[in-house]
Parts: C-alpha cells; sequence; structure tokens
C-alpha cells in the first residue's frame, strides 16, 4: 500500500491501516526516541506520546514531502517537549562563551555505533539533547535554540561541550581496552 492510500485509510479510521503505520514506522523512532529518554521505558513513552500526536494531527499532513520526514519531525519535537515538562531541560543547559581552546578533535571510535550510541546516552542531558539535535539529527544552532527556547550561542556551547566529554570518555576506554591487551 502507497503512503498517500495508507494515510487515507487511516483518516478513515480503518484500524488495520493505523497499525500498518504504526508497525512500519515504531520500530525506527524508537531509537530515536532512546537517543533523548534515560532509558528504555521512557523511550517507549515518549514513543506512545508521539503517536497519539501523529494520529491526532494525520489530516494536517498534506504529502508535500515524505511521510517518514513528517513523523520524525513529530518524534523529534514530543520527545524534547517530554524532555521539557519532565526534567525542566533549560536547566540542565549551561551558558558560556566559547573559546577556540576548547575546541576538541573527536577521536574515531574503535568498536561498533552501539558503543557510540552508549557514549552518548552516559552524557548529561542538555549534552546529550544538543549532541544529538546536532550531530545526529542535522539541526542548526539557531533550530536548536528556537526548539528548546535557549540562544544559539548556548546550542553551540553544549554542543562543544559535549563533544569535550565525548573526546575523553572514548579516549579513556581506548586507554583501558588498550592496556588489557597483549
Amino acid at each position: 500500500m502507497d503512503e498517500k492510500q495508507l494515510v487515507k485509510d487511516c483518516l478513515k479510521g480503518k484500524r488495520q491501516s493505523q497499525k500498518l503505520l504504526y508497525e512500519q514506522f515504531a520500530p525506527k523512532m524508537l531509537g530515536v526516541c532512546y537517543r533523548y529518554a534515560h532509558h528504555k521505558e521512557e523511550a517507549e513513552d515518549f514513543l506512545q506520546e508521539a503517536f497519539i500526536t501523529i494520529f491526532r494531527k494525520l489530516n494536517q499532513f498534506k504529502n508535500e514531502g515524505s511521510l517518514a520526514g513528517w513523523i520524525f519531525k513529530i518524534v523529534i519535537n514530543t520527545s524534547l517537549n517530554c524532555l521539557k515538562s519532565k526534567y525542566k531541560l533549560t536547566e540542565h543547559l549551561d551558558d558560556f562563551s566559547l573559546d577556540n581552546s576548547s575546541l576538541y578533535i573527536f577521536p574515531s571510535v574503535e568498536g561498533s555505533e552501539k558503543d557510540l550510541m552508549q557514549f552518548i546516552q552516559a552524557l548529561p542531558l542538555g549534552y546529550r539533547t544538543i549532541f544529538n539535535l546536532y550531530a545526529i539529527e542535522g539541526y542548526s544552532h539557531d533550530e536548536i535554540g528556537e526548539m528548546l527556547g535557549i540562544k544559539a550561542g548556548t546550542s553551540r556551547s553544549q554542543y562543544t561541550r559535549a563533544r569535550q566529554v565525548l573526546s575523553q570518555r572514548i579516549n579513556k576506554e581506548q586507554n583501558v581496552s588498550s592496556r588489557g591487551q597483549f
């Protein structure tokens, strides 16, 4: 079934089409939610909220772009809104001026993508959120600032700090791993 027909059938209230839409997008979108959540159950809550919004606003989808892209934006926005309401996200952000001495070269990670995602998941909430939005989702610092109600400079500084923390943790892990090898 093509996307246009799937959306039409969902709007008509056809449960099978709604189930199909959910099954088609939920697994990947759960991964997106998990990048922002503290644990799996919280990510599942974010996903549930996102799909409630998706089905409520499905009539607003105008087939001007991909359905996946439209769903993706709702999932990100829902995850951010959940974070804001649950954790007062802006309290987890520091505002400081950025200087060039604080820029780090990001080391290559030996290991899997899963290892890197675990490092990212271990970042403090503010760092993790901005790192995900900028480095993984591809939003600009201006867009992130708008989404989170912060200055673009704050987004830049949080991203830089996140990279610093990741760099230190990755280097530390790689040093520990290399010492264990003979």
